[in-house]
């Protein structure tokens, strides 16, 4: 179910709790697996990174610093929310969806391209 959730997605938010490290941890397969059933550089498909629970700064064991180097490892982007407060929830979904977008247009643009490419002729004289 998984496999299949994942070949359909066009955008993914990889969720972790900043009160717990475990919870990050267990992202790197699933991280693995986007990479193996996409088929593609992970960098081409929009992803974000999101460290939820920011509210909860008292019981937090996974910093700020930590999220944003294992994000810029894995070429995705971070964002810290809370859901509780509804705090980065609005920012989040807008910066995937420009990530999307940027690659919907890099994607037509490169089909652009090749189609205006086998539209050329060539003439000998």
């Amino acid at each position: 179910m998984q496999r299949l959730s994942i070949s359909k997605g066009n955008a993914f938010v990889l969720v972790y709790s900043v009160t717990s490290k475990q919870s990050l941890e267990e992202l790197g397969p699933i991280l693995l697996m986007l990479k193996e059933v996409k088929d593609e550089s992970i960098t081409e498909v929009p992803i974000m990174l999101v460290g939820n629970k920011k509210d909860e700064d008292q019981r937090r064991e996974v910093s700020s610093e930590l999220g944003q180097k294992l994000a810029t490892k894995w070429g995705t982007g971070f964002i810290e929310t809370s859901a509780k407060d509804n705090e980065n929830i609005t920012e989040l979904f807008q910066r995937l969806l420009a990530m999307e977008k940027k690659r919907t247009l890099a994607l037509t643009m490169d089909e652009e391209s090749g189609k205006s490419g086998s539209k050329r002729k060539c003439s000998l004289m």
